[in-house]
């Protein structure tokens, strides 16, 4: 979150296009979403601690490197060290509080999960803003440093242990991921840059290809990498469906919506930062209490009523006036957070909750592989708005995070049911 502000600033520091300059922010993503599933099979093969404590390490590492960058190439490198790091913490986060917290507090301990990181989120931009406004880019990369050496330190000490498998790593599986991942992700920014058109679509379809390799080379396994026996599963299937569509909206409104406060409104960065606080603050507010509902009705009514003021949220961003007031653009974008938390916390519970403790890497594999798909493809999705519908600009691609956000809501209602199942 605090990289997106700083967007603006890396484009002319570097003499990057903003259609180029938004791969700071994806390839972060991207490589999450290649190294998301691998990593949560290792977690379950090694411990989910260990990977847990890793990542943070890497994670940390990254960060140092990412101050230290002279170039445009060497922080996009740097960034995918970060994403690797990133990848083992989130690959096993839900895991871990499925061996933290007593079964029947397991919404509640999710709740509290998504609390830290809704704060942390909040946080961001406030601190981002208030640290580029003093000192350059580079110190948004330096603050993670101290905190990284805490986290690693914590993970070591505090961290429980948890089930192992035996089983070997799947790395054919591994690679298969990252090219049926990679490739339609650099195909949709290819149209951004204007690629010609053959190589789009010999990038298109070498994804698929090796998207259906991927899934019969899975389907052989008895405990695939890549979870498709938990996605035989309805309620698991249909949840992550609806948390990577709901996650397009978040990825493409926090990488578009600062260049609409920067360069449309010409606000100055401390203002971006403040307008952009209270999408997450709000869904710090609604994550404990959706955490407590979830444990009493189901995720299918919580998320659909989340994702539908949600739906409600960015379209009122979309008809924005042209010169709205702070407070008009402050309180649509709680509504979008106070939706969007609603959601969350019952949804990671559906998909943990459903799969079975051994397969529990697994499942919080899925819930972080569809959010981080989802932010990657929003991200992808406003890099090519503004490459190849410059004349949309950010409000074009607010108005189509409206349509993902009702799609979401579509999806989740499919799981209607107002009594808890599980």
């Amino acid at each position: 979150m605090m990289v997106n502000l700083a967007l603006p600033s890396l484009s002319r520091d570097f003499a990057v296009e903003p259609a180029h300059i938004v791969w700071v922010v994806n390839v972060y993503q991207v490589v999450i979403a290649i190294c998301l599933f691998p990593l949560g099979a290792l977690g379950e093969r090694f411990g989910h601690k260990t990977i847990y404590f890793w990542g943070m390490l890497l994670f940390t590492v990254g960060s140092a490197l990412c101050a230290e960058a002279s170039g445009f190439a060497t922080l996009i490198a740097a960034r995918a060290l970060q994403g690797i790091g990133a990848a083992g913490i989130m690959s096993v986060n839900i895991a871990l509080v499925r061996f933290i917290f007593p079964r029947r507090l397991i919404g509640r301990g999710i709740g509290y999960n998504t609390l830290i990181v809704a704060l942390s989120t909040t946080a961001g931009p406030t601190l981002g803003s208030l640290i580029l406004s003093v000192a350059p880019w580079p110190w948004l990369f330096i603050v993670n440093i101290p905190l990284g050496v805490i986290g690693t330190v914590l993970a070591a000490a505090a961290l429980p242990p948890s089930p192992r498998s035996s089983r070997a790593h799947d790395w054919a599986g591994a690679g298969l991921i990252a090219l049926a991942v990679g490739l339609p992700i650099l195909a949709v920014d290819g149209i951004g840059r204007g690629d010609a058109i053959p190589l789009l679509a010999v990038q298109f379809v070498l994804g698929i290809l090796f998207l259906v390799l991927l899934v019969r080379h899975q389907l052989a396994r008895p405990e695939p990498m890549l979870p498709l026996d938990l996605l035989r599963t309805p309620i698991i299937r249909l949840s992550a469906a609806t948390s990577s569509c709901s996650y397009i909206v978040q990825g493409l409104s926090f990488v578009a919506l600062p260049f609409y406060f920067h360069d449309s409104l010409g606000l100055d960065l401390l203002d971006v930062g403040l307008l952009m606080t209270p999408w997450p603050l709000a869904v710090a507010v609604a994550s404990p209490i959706s955490g407590r509902l979830s444990d009493r009705y189901s995720a299918g009514a919580l998320g659909t009523l989340g994702l539908a003021l949600l739906a409600l949220g960015m379209a009122l961003l979309a008809l924005l006036p042209a010169a709205p007031a702070h407070w008009d653009i402050l309180w649509r974008m709680s509504l979008c957070g106070l939706g969007f938390g609603l959601f969350q916390t019952p949804n990671s519970r559906a998909i943990i909750m459903h799969a079975p403790a051994n397969r529990s890497g697994g499942a919080s594999a899925i819930q972080a592989g569809s959010r981080l798909l989802g932010q990657a493809l929003g991200a992808a999705l406003v890099a090519t708005i503004f490459g190849s519908l410059p004349q949309l600009g950010p409000i074009g691609a607010i108005y189509l995070g409206a349509l993902f956000a009702g799609l979401a809501c579509l999806v989740s209602s499919l799981r209607l049911d107002w009594r808890k199942t599980t």
